[in-house]
């Protein structure tokens, strides 16, 4: 469906203000609009009521919504401090995807294009295919790791904003989802106000904790790696009682997210960054970062979600900013590849299959599932699984990939070509998910911070033999 016929479908045609060409330019306009669900832990979708909101306006100014040429509702008048409110429907055979919206304004004249994005509505499906254990970790989940070795599930969990003062690393046991420890991470030290910034009100510059977010274990020397992404830094505890074998200082690495371990070296991500920080294992002294080049002119690499394929030694790293995936040769510490994704907006999650070399992409700004060719780029399948796709695994032992779709609640699984095979759920805020052992697997559900319970939850999902 055009954008024109979509257009259509939500009101109908409302005279756009008229105003003479090239006239009364409004020079110093910082006008925005923006569009929300029914509450903010709702996705838009095709039949939702969006709220529309905006402000930078002049007061008794008129504010033309179109989508395409056509008006979308009748004018808003922005009030005495120049904002704008108002509802839409967006019809319930309306595309997913991101819909420009254009605002025009007279008297002054301004416009802007404003994104309205509709999400794919997946029906659950599938479930009498798995069996689906849940247990309650802690409050906070963000991301787990399962070691062959220990047989555990390391499970990281962090609640609310700096100085966060509630956040634990669990070890819990991988069948049954019993805890078997929890450890309080360290005090921080006060976070300092950044220079020439004043504090905003309410902001607190009290130590908090060192939390948890990240985790990756390393098997090799029996410890398990954590990023403390508040403190722009990273932890190793020792997997058997969860002891603390290092805190890093703080800004050791940039925001970090994901860390894998591998051949000594463990690998993190930095948010947004151009490289890969790595740290020497045995020495736990930092190394030369892996610088990344987007393939993209005027565009920087900013990494997100990293995928290790340890038998072929290669890293896998999501660009948060710029759309694309780099592949990493682990033992030359060398960039092998970088590809684009087309359709991806806010590409996070990745994975990869080890046997075909494929790559899974997850991107919450499009809601969708990308599958590449690993050694072309070339795209296999575009898969449209929910709304906020945030993280991807892909398990080698049943040839399916599982993707956690944050806003939707929900955990998607497709086969190897990407087609959807069963959507699994209700899994409120699913965050992240990670292979277990050969066919189960791990994910982090924010269960309670949707319902107001005082636990998180694990999820082991396996497929029914």
């Amino acid at each position: 469906m055009s954008l024109l016929a979509t257009a259509a479908l939500f009101a109908g045609a409302v005279p756009v203000l008229a105003q003479d060409a090239f006239t009364t330019l409004n020079r110093t306009a910082e006008a925005q609009v923006t569009f929300s669900g029914p509450d903010r832990m709702t996705p838009i979708q095709a039949g939702s009521t969006v709220t529309v909101g905006g402000e930078g306006f002049q007061p008794g100014q008129q504010v033309t919504l179109l989508v395409g040429t056509t008006p979308l509702g009748t004018p808003l008048t922005a009030d005495a401090e120049g904002k704008i409110t108002g509802t839409v429907t967006v019809p319930s055979n309306a595309v997913s995807g991101t819909h420009p919206v254009v605002a025009v304004t007279n008297a002054p004249y301004t416009a802007l294009v404003a994104e309205l994005k509709v999400s794919p509505v997946v029906p659950l499906s599938g479930q009498d295919r798995f069996t689906v254990t849940n247990g309650i970790a802690a409050r906070g989940i963000y991301q787990t790791a399962y070691s062959p070795a220990a047989d555990a599930i390391f499970v990281t969990t962090a609640v609310g904003r700096p100085p966060v003062t509630v956040s634990e690393l669990v070890k819990m046991n991988p069948d049954t989802l019993e805890v078997l420890a929890r450890a309080t991470p360290p005090a921080a030290p006060a976070r300092d106000a950044r220079p020439g910034q004043p504090q905003r009100p309410g902001q607190s510059n009290e130590p908090g904790l060192f939390a948890v977010y990240g985790v990756g274990v390393d098997d090799s020397d029996g410890n398990v790696w954590v990023t403390n992404t508040r403190q722009n830094t990273i932890a190793v505890y020792k997997q058997a009682d969860l002891s603390l074998v290092q805190q890093f200082a703080p800004n050791t690495v940039p925001h970090p997210r994901d860390v894998r371990v591998h051949a000594g070296k463990a690998y993190i991500a930095a948010t947004n960054e151009p490289f890969v920080a790595v740290i020497d294992t045995a020495t736990l002294e930092p190394l030369a970062p892996i610088p990344i080049q987007s393939g993209k002119r005027g565009e920087a690499f900013g990494g997100a979600s990293l995928s290790l394929d340890a038998a072929n030694n290669r890293l896998y790293v999501v660009s948060l900013s710029s759309a694309e995936v780099a592949v990493i040769d682990t033992t030359t510490s060398q960039v092998g590849k970088v590809f684009p994704l087309p359709g991806a907006r806010g590409a996070i999650g990745v994975s990869h299959d080890p046997a075909t070399g494929r790559i899974y992409v997850a991107a919450q700004g499009s809601d969708n599932l990308l599958v590449l060719d690993g050694e072309t780029g070339a795209v296999i399948a575009d898969t449209p699984v929910g709304a906020g796709a945030l993280n991807v695994a892909f398990d080698p032992a049943s040839k399916q990939a599982y993707v956690t779709s944050r806003g939707a609640g929900t955990v998607t699984v497709t086969d190897a070509d990407g087609k959807i095979v069963a959507n699994l759920g209700p899994a409120p805020l699913a965050n992240h998910v990670t292979l277990g052992e050969p066919g189960v697997i791990y994910a982090a559900v924010k269960s309670g911070q949707a319902s107001g319970e005082e636990g998180d939850t694990v999820m082991r999902i396996a497929p029914k033999r």
